[in-house]
């Protein structure tokens, strides 16, 4: 077999898998344009036979058929609470990162293994004991309650992939600029934070994304739309004996297309630190 003919059945079989991969978000993305009546129907229709935008007239109050479902104010809870959990989990992660990279201290391995550990507790089980002290602290249905959640899982991910990234970068650099009359501040700055650029970024996406997606916590410390994300949004879509798919569906696709965006812009960044800083020296 040629190299040519192995890397045509390598494209497609990467392309079918990946086709079914994204099969379920692909569908759910098309449902969002299409009339309820097409979305259940049996047997399925795989090809949309109309696409339309009543979905999104509907859930946003405009035209004959409106959901008094707040949309708008979902929608800006979860920029306000991702973007702010996102910063502050990234400015800890950088001063975390660096300090592990680059200081030696008391416990330095127990708290580094301590972060990781962190990681691997899943956040539905932590819902109940944050809720009684949250319920205690006031800070039930509050923005800052969700983004204090937020940055608490955040961190440990962005220290690590940071620390990792940092530690790729030679010190003899940041120590050549303050034998040339920086100061370690400005060292930082002008010389290691631009080479670590692709690695913070790598953070930052996988951070926001986790804010942006989070269900389970919101769901149990959110009440109100003072508070409410858009994924929390979708159980507005349930009733007692109905559910509207279709309007559903579109809510989703409001949900997906940020994420999508921010994702291909810093893609080259997301690929760069995934592949370099993720590599421990």
């Amino acid at each position: 077999m040629s190299s040519q003919t192995k890397t045509t059945l390598n494209w497609i079989g990467t392309f079918i898998v990946m086709l079914i991969i994204t099969m379920p978000g692909i569908w759910v993305i098309l449902s969002g344009f299409r009339p309820l009546q097409e979305i259940l129907a049996k047997p399925a229709i795989w090809i949309p036979q109309r696409l339309t935008l009543d979905n999104f007239r509907a859930i946003f109050g405009i035209g004959e058929t409106q959901i008094a479902i707040p949309v708008v104010a979902y929608f800006r809870n979860s920029i306000i609470i991702a973007t702010t959990s996102t910063l502050v989990a990234i400015v800890v992660g950088i001063s975390g990162g660096y300090a592990f990279a680059r200081y030696r201290f008391r416990f330095k391995n127990t708290l580094f293994l301590g972060l990781m550990l962190s990681r691997t507790v899943p956040g539905i089980a932590l819902s109940l004991p944050l809720f009684i002290l949250w319920a205690r602290l006031g800070w039930i249905d509050t923005q800052f309650g969700l983004i204090l959640v937020y940055v608490a899982l955040n961190v440990p991910f962005t220290i690590w992939l940071i620390d990792g990234f940092f530690r790729q970068i030679p010190k003899e650099l940041a120590e050549a600029a303050e034998v040339d009359g920086c100061t370690r501040w400005q060292a930082f700055w002008r010389i290691e934070f631009p080479l670590a650029k692709s690695g913070i970024a790598s953070a930052g996406i996988f951070a926001f994304l986790t804010s942006w997606n989070e269900y389970a916590l919101a769901s149990n410390l959110t009440r109100s739309t003072n508070s409410k994300t858009l994924p929390v949004g979708l159980t507005d879509f349930i009733a007692q004996f109905t559910t509207d798919w279709a309007g559903m569906c579109a809510m989703a696709f409001i949900i997906i297309v940020p994420a999508l965006v921010l994702t291909f812009i810093v893609q080259k960044h997301l690929i760069a630190g995934l592949t370099f800083g993720g590599v421990k020296g």
